[in-house]
């Protein structure tokens, strides 16, 4: 065959994954989830904060408060709580829903929310902004085909052992009912590591990127188990590419009935969102919810 030959011959068609309406072979440029006044997969780095579990009125309100101020865009709460043991909080259900309702009249936050069964959808949907799907239900096909039909968007978490083959598919349940208001969540897996609750893979983040025109954030919380490796793991998510974070931040991380070893103080939250506003134009991001440090003017009268 002449060179000619070649280049006019046609070059075969790209084999389109299993996850045919997440790929990126069918949809190249990045999408947009529009919650509030937000967009998640835009420029705007999006800090999704608040406590593990809702608690009362003060503990939840007064969270809703700190990482308002502390320049959150959305508030999270879970009402319905999975815990591996059953003689855990499992959360107040529509109690909470109503709580985190109320924090979002006072503060003009959003809410994400964790929605566990079916039964439960119409119930969460009719207070929170976005249903999240948690780990361990990454992989429930009747929930994921039911939330398809939702209209609210749907924060998907990366299963504990997901390949991310696997959790693209998991979308692509969503995207295939007709649901395209997705969010997706990495927040570590499961390895023989025992130094951290679980093992954050950033570079999932790249290749989930690479694959899917979907956004991705991630929880570092949940990943580390540990605060004090929250806010270094939050700027590597920020380097690395993701569109977001979700983190727990708790008014009294010592007295909480769920995961208060991983969640950040009021004033940490506020550090570190300084901090990360500050990096996000160097990685062509921004944060507009944190105001600029203004410069000490008793100080530099001295």
């Amino acid at each position: 065959m002449s060179d000619a030959t070649k280049e006019a011959a046609p070059k075969p068609a790209q084999k389109l994954p299993p996850y045919k309406l997440t790929s990126r072979l069918t949809h190249p440029e990045d999408s947009l989830v529009r919650v509030g006044q937000f967009a998640i997969g835009g420029p705007e780095f999006i800090v999704m904060a608040g406590p593990c579990s809702v608690e009362h009125d003060p503990q939840m309100l007064g969270t809703a408060w700190d990482v308002k101020l502390g320049g959150a865009h959305i508030l999270r709460g879970g009402a319905f709580k999975p815990r591996s043991s059953p003689y855990s909080f499992q959360g107040l259900a529509e109690e909470g829903l109503k709580m985190l309702s109320k924090a979002r009249e006072l503060t003009g936050l959003s809410i994400v929310t964790e929605v566990m069964d079916s039964t439960d959808i119409d119930l969460v949907e009719s207070y929170a902004d976005i249903l999240q799907v948690g780990a361990r239900n990454s992989q429930n096909f009747s929930l994921l085909k039911r939330l398809s039909k939702s209209r609210k968007p749907v924060l998907l978490k990366r299963g504990l052992m997901n390949t991310v083959e696997e959790y693209l598919c998991s979308a692509e349940y969503l995207l295939a009912g007709g649901n395209d208001q997705v969010i997706l969540c990495e927040r570590g897996i499961r390895t023989f590591e025992t130094s951290t609750r679980n093992t954050l893979d950033l570079s999932s983040v790249l290749a989930i990127k690479e694959r899917t025109h979907l956004p991705v954030i991630v929880d570092p919380s949940h990943a580390s188990g540990k605060a004090h490796y929250v806010p270094s793991l939050s700027r590597a998510a920020l380097a690395v590419g993701a569109d977001g974070l979700m983190i727990e931040v708790h008014c009294s991380p010592e007295t909480a009935l769920c995961d208060g070893e991983e969640s950040l103080t009021p004033e940490t939250f506020r550090e570190l969102m300084r901090s990360l506003a500050s990096l996000a134009p160097h990685f062509g991001r921004q944060i507009s919810t944190v105001a600029p440090a203004t410069p000490n003017l008793a100080e530099g009268q001295k």
